[in-house]
């Protein structure tokens, strides 16, 4: 059977642009120009905004550079839902720099890409990736994932 695709948070990207990219989502004041992710559409988050914008939608950059990066080992402990009785998986977190809006966006790295195949500063793009499948509702849950550009991962 084959599974339905659905992010993990409806709204913050999308697979499919005009471009023919995966994309993170964010959204951009009117009024100042700011740009949020995750998106934003009750106020400018901005404290020195002048008010009186819109916030308006828009594709965020598709790459970045390396910020910083970690490996998340261990289970999270409690209140973090966990299967116990599940092998754990360790997985790897970039902070990416985006490069046209200069903000700071975590994800996790693409499947096969550790922390030994990064470094500060390495350009990376945003691409779709599963966080979980669930068999029992036919459901393939998608997020974002960062992959070095013209890497092998």
């Amino acid at each position: 059977m084959a599974l339905t695709r659905t992010p993990v948070v409806s709204g913050w990207f999308t697979e499919s642009t005009a471009d023919g990219g995966f994309r993170l989502l964010g959204t951009r004041c009117s009024a100042c120009t700011a740009v949020f992710f995750p998106r934003e559409d009750a106020y400018c988050r901005n404290p020195h905004c002048p008010g009186g914008g819109e916030l308006a939608e828009v594709p965020l950059s598709p790459r970045g550079r390396v910020w910083s990066y970690t490996d998340g080992r261990y289970r999270p402990p409690a209140p973090y839902v966990s299967d116990a009785a599940a092998p754990w998986e360790p997985y790897t977190l970039v902070a990416v720099e985006l490069e046209a809006e200069g903000m700071v966006v975590l994800g996790q790295a693409a499947p096969g890409v550790g922390v030994g195949d990064l470094a500060v500063g390495m350009e990376v793009e945003v691409v779709g990736g599963v966080l979980n499948e669930d068999a029992d509702t036919g459901t393939a849950w998608t997020t974002w994932r960062f992959k070095p550009v013209g890497g092998a991962a």
